[in-house]
């Protein structure tokens, strides 16, 4: 196994990685709204929250040597439901491949922050 650890994404917050790749698999933690340049919540609407997830995602799937086009699946969480549609926009543009997902309500998250995605992506050799 192999530790993935990029400054472009925010640093774990615990005792845990970044992401993780076995074989020619990344399994990434999950991704927060943080600004890794200055340790920040990037934003008040999920939009805003979205899009720097998916930054922040993409420096650890370019770190890994993957894209998004390669994700097989995904597991994001949102602190509110009602957030889904608008959620759903921004996540459209990143993961155009449509790779399997799952998509819950959560009771809080981290820094409650309004969403947190994690993802499994294939690594071409």
């Amino acid at each position: 196994m192999k530790v993935i650890y990029t400054d472009k994404a925010p640093a774990a917050i615990g005792p845990y990685s970044q992401a993780m790749v076995f074989q020619n698999m990344l399994f990434t933690s999950g991704q927060i709204p943080v600004d890794p340049t200055t340790g920040e919540l990037a934003g008040d609407t999920i939009v805003e929250q979205a899009e720097q997830v998916m930054k922040n995602l993409q420096a650890v799937l370019e770190e890994a040597g993957t894209t998004f086009g390669n994700v097989i699946k995904t597991t994001c969480f949102l602190a509110d439901m009602g957030d889904f549609a608008a959620f759903n926009e921004v996540y459209a543009k990143y993961f155009v491949n449509k790779p399997a997902r799952s998509c819950v309500a959560v009771k809080t998250l981290p820094k409650n922050v309004l969403c947190e995605v994690e993802v499994i992506a294939a690594i071409e050799e």
